[in-house]
């Protein structure tokens, strides 16, 4: 049965984003509010997290998983950035964006695309989402909650915690939420190409 928390969610209390955190270091799998709705995390060494995520959302193997990064400099060390895409990325996060580029050494190979070697990362503008990464100190490995059959992400965490009670270890509630997942951009081949319209303004990367 997973456990329920409630996080206030514009000042997480600390307490409690320790015991979220300590969940997540003994391989927890969690189900938390992001800027463009819900989420399944866990930490990247977590293989089993990886495959109940997988199992959950009926995953094939071209799923590009994300790496949710607390700032610009820690997203730096998992993926490639050329100055081009540094500066057009910089300028849109934190936010509703999701970049998929080239992974680093950094990133596990089960983490990658099996053959682009690329992953997914990105930076929310999200309080609670930001405190537990702070106090987490590494990315989070993520994939949007979206199940299968249906097209937008979860939004309310008691929905959450009755349909997916005995799959996932943790349900954080905090709020109302947007419905709207990210917008993806594919910058893996030099320039940005928008593979998902989403909550994010698509046009600033678009010719």
């Amino acid at each position: 049965m997973a456990r329920y928390v409630d996080l206030h969610p514009e000042n997480p209390q600390p307490r409690v984003v320790g015991q979220v955190v300590d969940a997540l270091r003994d391989d927890a799998l969690i189900a938390y509010p992001t800027d463009s709705g819900y989420a399944l995390g866990c930490q990247l060494g977590n293989r089993e997290g990886r495959d109940r995520i997988v199992r959950i959302r009926q995953l094939d193997e071209k799923h590009h998983f994300t790496l949710v990064c607390r700032d610009f400099a820690q997203l730096g060390q998992f993926v490639q950035i050329d100055n081009a895409a540094f500066r057009a990325i910089k300028s849109a996060t934190p936010g509703p964006y999701t970049f998929i580029l080239p992974a680093t050494r950094e990133v596990p190979r089960r983490l990658m695309h099996p053959k682009k070697r690329t992953v997914g990362v990105r930076i929310p503008d999200h309080v609670v989402v930001q405190a537990i990464l702070d106090e987490l100190g590494e990315p989070l490995l993520t994939s949007t909650l979206i199940l299968p059959g249906e097209s937008e992400p979860r939004t309310m965490g008691w929905d959450i915690k009755e349909e997916l009670d005995h799959v996932v270890d943790v349900v954080i509630e905090s709020g109302e939420i947007p419905a709207e997942p990210t917008t993806v951009v594919d910058w893996s081949l030099g320039a940005p190409e928008v593979v998902r319209r989403g909550a994010g303004d698509p046009d600033r990367f678009e010719a």
